[in-house]
């Protein structure tokens, strides 16, 4: 393939370039715009919030203000559609053929998913969901997760009348907090009749959109009309093994980053999200925080200033929410762990959504 080099003549400015559309990498190209030329670079047209996602399979309207297109708030910068495949000391190699070379480069591709290109296709496919869910008398969820148990709750409360079947492979739901949040998770679960079978799993590679039986490792056999598959997905820096950065991954592929989120101490490469290897719950506001710092040290960075000045990210408080439904849910903070009506009050009923527009500087 010839590769062609991205044309910044005429622009002044230092140049930016982001790699990964998703909730860090949107809200650091928001903050930076007007400082520097910037460049995200995507596989996909636009931005989606993240924690709408699953209330968008049961309710599509929430997609229309939860899927953005990257033009809209990105009016000061530009946009490649396209897919990072290689990245050298001065510029980023992409799928369709085109380097684009930097001043700064910043890494935010999170985990690996495949979803449609255009905004168009992807409130189709969401569409396409409530479609599905709407037509069956039974849902068979795989996964118990934060993921798998937020879509079982929306479901649940959306259309009551489905039966709804959940399988876990480990001993709990939400391995990932403590055994209190899991535990007042289930307990509201199986409240609204969700069946859910732990330490059990189902083989996904003998499973098709046509079946409508399904066995589990235990021999239990589940029937239900369609399915959902909510596992975890694989961090996005397989393209990274490659590359000069290749030595700064760690063995669970994630980069190595400094307080200041500088790649193994580089001074002109970062890493923020999901990507970086900074122990804490990969969540959505650590993403977004991460975000602002680094926001705030380019800044400083573009102007000519000292690394002294730069700021240093110290970690984020270990809160973690889980919707169950609209007006529900669990939270786990430091001191407690609560569930019912007030983590629904505070994340639940509008997931974020008109201020993570705001937050990117669009009409809630």
């Amino acid at each position: 393939m010839a590769y062609e080099k991205m044309d910044w003549s005429g622009e002044p400015k230092k140049k930016v370039v982001i790699i990964g559309g998703g909730i860090a990498g949107a809200l650091l190209a928001t903050i930076v715009q007007n400082k520097c030329d910037v460049c995200l670079i995507d596989p996909k047209e636009y931005f989606e919030i993240p924690w709408a996602n699953l209330r968008s399979k049961v309710d599509p309207t929430v997609a229309e203000k939860a899927v953005i297109n990257h033009s809209e708030y990105l009016t000061n910068g530009r946009v490649v559609t396209s897919t990072a495949i290689n990245v050298t000391e001065t510029e980023v190699w992409t799928s369709e053929g085109r380097y684009v070379p930097y001043d700064y480069l910043v890494i935010a591709t999170g985990h690996s998913y495949v979803v449609p290109r255009c905004r168009r296709d992807r409130l189709e496919q969401f569409q396409e969901d409530n479609h599905k869910i709407k037509s069956s008398e039974s849902i068979l969820i795989v996964g118990g997760g934060p993921t798998g148990v937020e879509l079982a709750a929306e479901i649940a409360i959306d259309y009551p009348d489905k039966r709804i079947s959940l399988v876990h492979n480990g001993p709990r739901l939400l391995e990932f907090i403590g055994p209190k949040a899991g535990n007042k998770a289930l307990e509201w679960l199986r409240s609204k009749k969700v069946d859910v079978l732990l330490d059990q799993s189902i083989n996904l590679r003998n499973i098709s959109d046509g079946d409508r039986v399904y066995q589990t490792s235990n021999g239990d056999i589940i029937k239900a009309d369609c399915y959902f598959v909510c596992a975890g997905k694989p961090v996005g820096s397989r393209w990274l093994r490659q590359s000069f950065l290749k030595e700064f991954l760690d063995r669970n592929g994630r980069l190595m980053v400094d307080e200041n989120f500088r790649v193994g101490g580089l001074k002109n490469v970062f890493a923020i999200g999901d990507i970086t290897d900074i122990l804490e719950q990969k969540q959505g506001y650590t993403a977004q925080r991460h975000a602002a710092i680094a926001g705030k040290n380019l800044k400083i960075l573009l102007k000519g200033g000292r690394d002294t000045k730069l700021w240093k990210y110290k970690g984020s408080i270990q809160m973690t929410m889980v919707s169950l439904g609209r007006k529900n849910g669990v939270a786990e903070f430091p001191i407690a762990t609560i569930a019912g009506f007030l983590p629904g009050m505070i994340k639940s009923k509008y997931l974020f959504v008109e201020r993570t527009r705001k937050q990117m500087g669009l009409d809630s």
